[in-house]
């Protein structure tokens, strides 16, 4: 399987989830040249294989219902049809840990963490609800928290359908779900509203708080028993840290009686607000800090430091899911020898020549890791790799992720060479360009104007790499508001670029032309009232 080509643009690469009636993969979108997550469904292996007609129905309503529902935090649907005898459904490529794993990374998890995650998964509950529809399925492995602690819900798959006159989307004569998450009446196979996935956030709130689920059971059986009979244990024996009102909302949540839960997500949410963190910007939230839930109320809408985020923790996902696999999803863990490197070398060669620079920058990314375990960070061929991965993130636009490569670069080159040596200053360049990119002009100018001294070397090398050094130099010194600064950063420009290749290079004319434009720019500021 890996390698076919779904519906002629979408080349399957990992196999990361699989179950009776399909596989999800990551995918690598030849025509968009981008990740993706491929839910594959074989309707001839459901139990109902004799309705082939009406599962092909079901599975287009559940993708309609995914795309219906537009919320940051639910996995974004982009195409969904028929490959042969396969369904097939496109979705968002989501980096990042599922819950299940952030939680064993991190237990006890933090009770601000909890809150922070279920005020999250608010918001995307009501937008699931406002469509008459009902996830049915919520539960740690189908949330993601992404490296900025931002929280994705995944697969709509079981989704229902709350329209009197619409078909039940799942399969007939059985309970939908996951019996450790699930509400009574959905175990009883009776109706399911909206407060079934307020009582499986429930569930989800308690396993965070107390390390596991409220009702377990060596059967399916018997944990459906408990949700039905038992009434869960108080948060507060297990962990008195918990304060009162988030062990009363959690107590509420877990009614067995759907009527005697919260009305909607809004309520929950009026619920979790007080506990919530306000904004505040003097924690640290660099890239050695964990993915943090509560960083979106801490600090909303506010980028990384360095522009940087943080890796993530590895993660295999162990149910058929979207996909929160490795970023880098190309060759095996096992590349490690030279002939291997060389391989994977010629195969981003290749990619590259056919203009697939994502692809590439996973071949290399994979390479790199094996390479620096098999060698040492420090080794020839991992410095080796590490130049042309850097360099093709840089093209790709992949400014984040090239930052630290850039960075690792400079730092071993000039251990090796002195901070002076050409290609040490070349990494250094390469570093503010991303800076730039990211919009951190401030430190992209430092970063610049410390470089000048040095540019007699890089001259000596490449001379129009050294001038155009110095033209993004002028250039930030305008943006940067030093608008004189910038006008005999550019004149002197013009004048060694003139003196070196002429009055006619196409350097010397893009100078003049930006000359003029500031000229006209101060003209037309030195107008306005």
């Amino acid at each position: 399987m890996k390698g076919r080509l779904v519906a002629g643009r979408y080349e399957l690469a990992t196999l990361i989830g699989q179950g009776g009636m399909g596989q999800v993969w990551t995918a690598h979108d030849h025509t968009l040249d981008r990740w993706v997550a491929i839910k594959l469904l074989r309707p001839d292996r459901t139990p109902e294989a004799e309705e082939l007609d009406g599962v092909r129905r079901r599975f287009a309503r559940e993708c309609r219902v995914t795309a219906q529902v537009d919320h940051p935090g639910l996995v974004t649907v982009h195409d969904a049809a028929d490959d042969g005898d396969d369904l097939y459904l496109a979705m968002q490529y989501v980096q990042g840990a599922d819950l299940a794993d952030h939680l064993a990374e991190h237990d006890p998890y933090p009770w601000p963490w909890a809150v922070a995650v279920a005020a999250q998964l608010c918001p995307v509950l009501g937008a699931v609800h406002a469509v008459r529809a009902v996830h049915r399925d919520l539960k740690p492995r189908n949330v993601m928290v992404r490296p900025d602690g931002t929280v994705v819900v995944l697969d709509l798959g079981v989704a229902a359908v709350l329209d009197s006159d619409t078909t039940r989307l799942t399969l007939t004569g059985s309970p939908i779900g996951s019996p450790a998450y699930m509400a009574p009446e959905q175990a009883m196979g009776g109706e399911v509203g909206p407060s079934a996935d307020l009582y499986s956030l429930g569930v989800i709130l308690h396993e965070l708080l107390s390390g596991t689920v409220p009702f377990a059971g060596s059967s399916a059986l018997g944990v459906l028993h408990r949700h039905l009979h038992e009434p869960p244990l108080p948060l507060r024996r297990l962990r008195p840290e918990v304060p009162e009102p988030l062990e009363s909302l959690v107590l509420w949540l877990l009614a067995k009686d759907p009527r005697d839960r919260p009305a909607d997500a809004a309520e929950v949410y009026g619920a979790l607000a007080p506990l919530l963190p306000g904004p505040a910007s003097n924690r640290p939230d660099g890239p050695g800090v964990p993915m943090d839930p509560t960083r979106p109320f801490r600090q909303p809408c506010a980028p990384w430091h360095s522009g940087q985020l943080p890796r993530r923790s590895p993660h295999s996902p162990t149910v058929p899911t979207v996909p929160a696999a490795d970023p880098h999803p190309g060759p095996p863990a096992s590349v490690g020898g030279k002939a291997d490197i060389a391989a994977a070398v010629e195969e981003a060669k290749g990619l590259l020549d056919a203009g697939r620079i994502t692809q590439a920058v996973s071949v290399l990314g994979g390479a790199l890791s094996a390479a620096a375990e098999a060698h040492g960070r420090n080794s020839p061929v991992v410095h080796m790799l590490r130049k042309q991965y850097a360099a093709t993130l840089l093209e790709d636009g992949q400014f984040h992720a090239a930052l630290p490569e850039f960075r690792l670069l400079i730092e071993q080159r000039s251990a090796e060479a002195g901070p002076t040596d050409p290609q040490a200053l070349r990494f250094r360049v390469e570093a503010a360009q991303c800076l730039e990119h990211l919009g951190d002009h401030v430190s992209a100018l430092a970063e610049y104007r410390s470089l000048l001294p040095q540019l007699d070397r890089l001259a000596d090398h490449d001379p129009a790499f050294a001038l155009e050094v110095r033209s993004r130099t002028a250039h930030l010194l305008f943006a940067t508001g030093d608008r004189t600064g910038a006008r005999t950063a550019q004149l002197r420009l013009l004048l060694d670029t003139e003196r070196l290749y002429g009055p006619h290079h196409p350097l010397a004319a893009e100078t003049r032309r930006t000359l003029d434009e500031w000229d006209l720019r101060d003209d037309e500021r030195g107008r306005r009232p």
